[in-house]
């Protein structure tokens, strides 16, 4: 069985989508889901799913949480709306082994600062007539890792924020856990 860390920030529903999809079909399983926020909604969901949680500073994040992964040997780390760059040290210690999603079609909407609301308000502003997901491999700067998949919905002209943010949650919850399932039989 092959192993999934995820890290998170927030609220965890793309963590959870990606456990519960992963406990049905049960050729992969998440091990542990990192957490740098010692609030955020994904601790609870993970603990619901019967998934462990690790809570860390920065001071662990730069040491501490590379040598537990090291130690774990996962065969994917997924970012599941975690805020904080990753590391060189991971990125070479886990090379096309980290994956990221973003609420955006890249290269369009990424970089620094570009997560969440910040995106779904760009997009809005900016008139888009479609957005949507990619899903990409980590590198050392923000967003700009290979893509390995993109889906896109049309953004209507009353869309407002909320609801190009609706939009991109369905696609992320559609697609996240099964492109993370193709990678994982490539290996």
């Amino acid at each position: 069985m092959k192993t999934i860390v995820v890290f998170a920030s927030g609220s965890g529903t793309n963590a959870a989508k990606i456990i519960t999809y992963f406990d049905a079909i049960e050729t992969a399983a998440v091990k542990c889901v990192y957490c740098n926020n010692a609030n955020a909604g994904v601790i609870n969901r993970a603990a619901h799913l019967g998934v462990s949680t690790r809570v860390f500073n920065r001071p662990e994040y730069q040491q501490d949480v590379l040598e537990e992964l090291l130690a774990v040997k996962p065969d994917l780390i997924v970012l599941a709306g975690f805020l904080w760059k990753i590391p060189k040290s991971y990125i070479d210690a886990f090379p096309n082994q980290i994956i990221n999603i973003h609420p955006a079609l890249l290269p369009k909407y990424g970089g620094k600062g570009m997560y969440g609301q910040h995106v779904f308000d760009a997009i809005v502003s900016n008139n888009e007539a479609e957005t949507g997901i990619t899903i990409h491999y980590v590198n050392e700067h923000y967003d700009e890792g290979a893509i390995i998949f993109q889906a896109n919905t049309a953004i209507a002209e009353t869309d407002t924020a909320a609801d190009v943010a609706a939009k991109t949650h369905q696609l992320e919850h559609a697609y996240f856990a099964p492109q993370i399932h193709q990678l994982l039989d490539k290996q």
